[in-house]
């Protein structure tokens, strides 16, 4: 989902000459921006540490309002967010695949073992510069009103964040990584054991399985899903059983009477 919002800045009542451009990461063209044929405008002193804690607060604050756990900022992730907004920056190319990797490879490469990876990124710029709580909230507002950014900010399952800003000397854009991780750690793991006599078709989220008697499969998922069972057999033909199972749970399917139940055990 691209955002491209021609004088956003100016919508706000800020400056008259901007542009603000943004990507999720389901994205792969790659921009070539070229130096603009009047002077750079100036840094006015933009304190982008303080640029990159305001873009954390106030998508904190925004998943709290949408009933979303806030995400912990995570130094591998904010690694990762700095070399790719630094690489954008220093050759004012811009893109997902910019240098030639995909998101999660990069954070691969700064060491974040990951479950879920997503990536946010844009650039603004403005003839006049920037303030510092101008540029924070430019990347921030802009990202929240575009329905593609908006979902990767309130991913449910992401529980980290890296975010970080870089500013080409060369053209005076400024460059935003905003990541969000879930980390190998938080993999939800869980059992399905066939303790009947009878073979059960079931489905985890939309995969279908089945499972031969006095069989156990585990799952490892990096997002919770419902589990829906079918039971053959009795009475209870066609009937279904949902669970939603959580790291750790383990379930069988056992003959009551004439009947398939699920039991967690």
């Amino acid at each position: 989902m691209a955002l491209r919002i021609p004088c956003l800045l100016l919508l706000l009542g800020w400056w008259p000459s901007c542009e603000v451009r943004g990507q999720t990461s389901e994205h792969e063209e790659v921009e070539k921006i070229e130096a603009p044929d009047r002077p750079v405008p100036p840094d006015r002193g933009v304190d982008l540490s303080r640029v990159v804690k305001d873009i954390v607060r106030r998508t904190n604050d925004f998943r709290r309002e949408q009933g979303r756990e806030a995400v912990a900022v995570n130094a591998k992730l904010a690694e990762t967010a700095a070399y790719f907004a630094g690489y954008m920056a220093r050759t004012d190319t811009y893109g997902h695949t910019a240098d030639g990797k995909r998101p999660a490879q990069r954070a691969t490469e700064h060491g974040y073992e990951y479950c879920i990876v997503l990536e946010n990124i844009a650039y603004q710029y403005n003839s006049a510069g920037f303030t510092t709580e101008q540029l924070g909230k430019g990347f921030f507002e802009g990202w929240k009103h575009s329905p593609g950014h908006r979902r990767n900010m309130l991913d449910p399952d992401v529980s980290e964040t890296g975010v970080a800003v870089a500013r080409s000397a060369k053209t005076g854009y400024y460059y935003a990584v905003q990541m969000f991780g879930r980390p190998r750690s938080h993999t939800i793991e869980f059992q399905i054991a066939n303790r009947s006599d009878a073979e059960v078709e079931y489905r985890v989220g939309d995969q279908s399985f089945s499972l031969p008697p006095r069989v156990i499969r585990t799952h490892r998922r990096c997002r919770p899903a419902d589990v829906t069972v079918r039971l053959p057999g009795g009475e209870s033909k066609g009937e279904t059983e949902t669970i939603r199972p959580k790291a750790g749970d383990h379930f069988a399917v056992v003959r009551m009477g004439d009947a398939l139940r699920v039991r967690k055990e």
